[in-house]
């Protein structure tokens, strides 16, 4: 939303520089974005002076030019060779010294330099209108009035103006800043209620005749989505140029002038935030106007040319025939008015915002009108915005108003909240005076209705179709007394939570930090997806997506079952752009739709729908290359041990959980990890043929968490201290040779419970199959750790523990010693 400070000064008198009304406005909730000054003529004619002609004398080598000399109040007189025909002595002039910047008449500038024209030197430019941008005449240099003052700058002798503008990024629940005067009302109760000096005036229009047997008719079939709408008939028009006090206005907005009627509707738009449209009344067929639902695929061309397909959910203004407007979002290209237009249709209207919004959104249009009509107009400033447009149309357009027609059938009722002020002191933190409570809400066109025990009940004004609750009123109340006025205790008492359950969004951060200090990066996918990535997979089948009603396009038209196909869209793209090397983490939420069983319709039964979050993990490509240290590639090992550690980081242990065979669809080899029957993880080798459906050739390592089980982990975590050991540890290796049935979960788990007591590590660093291993047999290096936190460990306990480890391997595994 762009505001200029000018026209706000139209409705507030004040003192306040524009760097400080910024800042008010930040505070009070309407954020300053960007401020910038605006000029009447970029540049503000810098360096250009009003000048007098002491002398004016034919140039010795032209029959057109003049070599005058020119007193600019300053200094020698200056040579100037001037070429316009009317060109005297005795003229006071406008002259562009050497180093100013003029216009160019296509958007940029030229400088005035020194030159020599014809041999004679000369030292700037005595200009004509057109050539300073403030006019169009050409046929010779601009005299000033006899009494001009010489030295003067043409910005000061011109009075041009200048103006600050605001950008103002509004939330969306702020509609209510999106127009001049509602910037106002913030600005004007925060001068009110922290004593500034100020005066607060607004536009009066005069009252406009209801009925009349000029007046064009209209009839609204569409009530609930047109629940008030006005028609101002206004005859005897003359469309033309608006004046310059309202092309400034519109120009300082970043806005062009059209004509003057399509210009006071643009005015009163960013006046009053109250969208208008303006028909030409002889275009409008059969002679009455028609609010009603567009016929399905019916075609209407905009107001930008383009031929756009209506549905019955399209709310349109039409004739007897056909459609002339899409309704609070566009115009048609054959009702708007041009300079022939005499008479005009005045529609001003409160639509339903659900409606427009969806309109805006089916047809890809974002206007001045939908942006505001979407957000909740308000429905009791139609009436004003129309009486507004309507008088400015008189005096600009020489117009006549012959009466208007209204639907209005139930009136809006302003939402009545009952407020406690002992709640307003406990929700603010300090104790504000009823007196100032109450001055605020007045200031905001807040209405007291009546007085409770403890409190009172306000009316909320219908501007702010966001305010529903007690606390919706605490905030207005704090926005306007700042919340900087709001003192930090001395001290503040807090206790420590001695709740032993770990808080979910601390574990999130824990672990997006450990992977982040792992060398990974966080990807953030969106929830909708395409039903074509689940097409092929039987783990996640398509008929269990959870599809959106009216999708944006089909690209993303379900909610994903899965973060890994997004985070192989992910892994695509950067190998694409050549970053081929990737670590990427990814918490996020999926859906899945599994129809209740004996559910009348499962599709509207909210238990036939699943939502659960889930960590994804990627490994791929070559690995980083230095001189330091050997290149290592991306590999399942590699995912598996970052893996391990995310369950050593809580406590956990990887080999505690149960396996089988990672889903084949999604994986070419890899595990799935259960806890107590729960699905805990899925990590292996994404299926090449998954990744080719994506464009990647090189091997992607992939593992998905479920957080819910992993959360269960994290909450058996219990911190126990202990001194350090005071005896030292022993590493002791066995080169097993064993079935390749055999896995290491199943040895490790074994060892664990044989040598318990002084068993404290078992690790597997080496597998080995090939030359002189038997067939069907494999070798597995482990190494063990030994403590005994009593006493030193001698050789013979050492040697009777691995004994008693390698006889349990033996009767449990048929392993033996290679």
């Amino acid at each position: 939303m762009t505001v200029s400070f000018n026209w706000l000064k139209d409705y507030l008198k004040f003192n306040l520089p524009s760097e400080e009304v910024a800042a008010i406005l930040t505070a009070t909730g309407l954020e300053v974005e960007h401020v910038e000054t605006v000029e009447q003529i970029p540049g503000g004619l810098a360096g250009v002076t009003v000048a007098h002609v002491l002398e004016c004398e034919p140039h010795p080598d032209s029959d057109h030019l003049h070599v005058t000399k020119l007193d600019t109040g300053e200094g020698d007189p200056l040579q100037v060779v001037c070429g316009a025909p009317n060109v005297a002595a005795g003229q006071k002039v406008l002259l562009a010294t050497i180093g100013t910047e003029l216009p160019d008449g296509n958007g940029g500038t030229f400088k005035i330099k020194k030159s020599k024209i014809r041999g004679v030197e000369s030292f700037g430019m005595i200009c004509a209108a057109d050539e300073l941008g403030i006019g169009e005449d050409h046929s010779g240099i601009m005299v000033l009035e006899p009494d001009a003052k010489v030295g003067v700058s043409a910005k000061e002798y011109l009075d041009l103006k200048e103006d600050t503008v605001f950008e103002i990024g509004l939330t969306p629940n702020r509609v209510d800043g999106a127009s001049h005067i509602g910037v106002v009302r913030d600005l004007y109760a925060y001068c009110k209620t922290n004593g500034i000096p100020c005066e607060y005036t607004l536009p009066v229009s005069k009252d406009l005749k209801e009925g009349g047997s000029d007046i064009i008719p209209f009839e609204v079939q569409a009530t609930d989505l047109a629940p008030r709408y006005i028609g101002v008939t206004i005859r005897d028009v003359k469309v033309g140029p608006s004046p310059d006090w309202l092309k400034e206005r519109l120009v300082a907005i970043g806005q062009r002038p059209i004509n003057n009627v399509v210009d006071i509707t643009n005015f009163v738009l960013n006046e009053m935030g109250h969208p208008l449209h303006a028909f030409d009344a002889s275009k409008i067929k059969g002679g009455k106007v028609i609010v009603r639902r567009s016929a399905d695929d019916c075609k209407f061309t905009t107001l930008d040319g383009v031929e756009r397909t209506l549905s019955s959910d399209d709310l349109v203004i039409c004739n007897e025939s056909e459609p002339m407007c899409i309704a609070g979002v566009f115009g048609g290209q054959d009702s708007g008015v041009t300079e022939s237009t005499t008479d005009i249709f005045l529609e001003a209207a409160y639509f339903n915002p659900v409606s427009i919004r969806k309109t805006s959104k089916r047809h890809g249009l974002k206007t001045d009108a939908s942006f505001r009509y979407e957000r909740g107009i308000d429905p009791l400033a139609t009436m004003g915005a129309a009486r507004r447009a309507a008088s400015l149309i008189e005096e600009i357009a020489g117009g006549k108003v012959a009466g208007y027609q209204e639907f209005y059938p139930q009136e809006f009722r302003k939402a009545e909240i009952e407020l406690n002020y002992d709640r307003i002191t406990r929700l603010i933190g300090k104790k504000i005076e009823q007196g100032t409570l109450k001055s605020i809400l007045a200031s905001l066109e807040f209405e007291i209705c009546g007085e409770t025990d403890g409190g009172c009940v306000v009316a909320v004004p219908s501007y702010r179709v966001d305010v529903l609750r007690e606390c919706d009123v605490v905030e207005e109340i704090l926005r306007i007394y700042g919340y900087n006025n709001i003192e930090l205790p001395e001290s503040m008492r807090i206790s420590v939570n001695s709740n032993e359950h770990p808080d979910p969004e601390t574990v999130r951060k824990s672990v997006s930090d450990f992977f982040a200090n792992k060398g990974f990066i966080e990807i953030m996918n969106n929830s909708l997806t395409k039903s074509d990535f689940y097409a092929k997979l039987k783990t996640y089948p398509e008929e269990n997506c959870v599809r959106i009603v009216n999708p944006l396009s089909s690209d993303l038209n379900v909610m994903r079952q899965s973060l890994l196909p997004g985070a192989l869209e992910v892994v695509a793209r950067n190998i694409n752009h050549q970053n081929n090397d990737l670590k990427l983490f990814e918490i996020g939420n999926c859906y899945r739709y599994e129809p209740k069983e004996g559910a009348e319709n499962p599709v509207y039964d909210t238990k036939s729908y699943r939502e659960e979050q889930r960590l994804c993990l990627i490994v791929s490509g070559p690995g980083s290359k230095s001189w330091r240290n050997a290149t290592q590639s991306g590999g399942y090992f590699q995912l598996k041990g970052y893996l391990e550690l995310l369950l050593k980081r809580f406590k956990a242990n990887l080999f505690d959980l149960q396996t089988e065979e990672a889903p084949s669809d999604l994986f070419s080899e890899g595990l799935q990890y259960n806890l107590q029957g729960r699905k805990f993880a899925v990590a292996g080798t994404v299926n090449p043929s998954l990744a080719k459906s994506f464009d990647i050739k090189q091997p992607v390592f992939a593992a998905e968490i479920n957080w819910p089980v992993l959360f269960e982990l994290v909450k058996r975590d219990s911190v126990r201290y202990s001194a350090l050991p005071k005896f030292p540890e022993v590493r002791r290796d066995l080169a097993l040779l064993v079935d390749q049935d055999v896995n290491y979960a199943d040895l490790r788990k074994c060892a664990l419970k044989t040598g318990k007591g002084i068993l404290k590590e078992v690790a597997l660093f080496d597998v080995y199959r090939g030359d002189k291993i038997p067939a069907g047999k494999k070798q597995y290096a482990m190494s063990f750790i030994l403590q005994d936190l009593e006493k030193t460990l001698t050789d013979n306990a050492v040697e009777a523990a691995m004994d008693k480890l390698l006889k349990a391997f033996t009767h449990n595994f048929g392993a033996s010693l290679r």
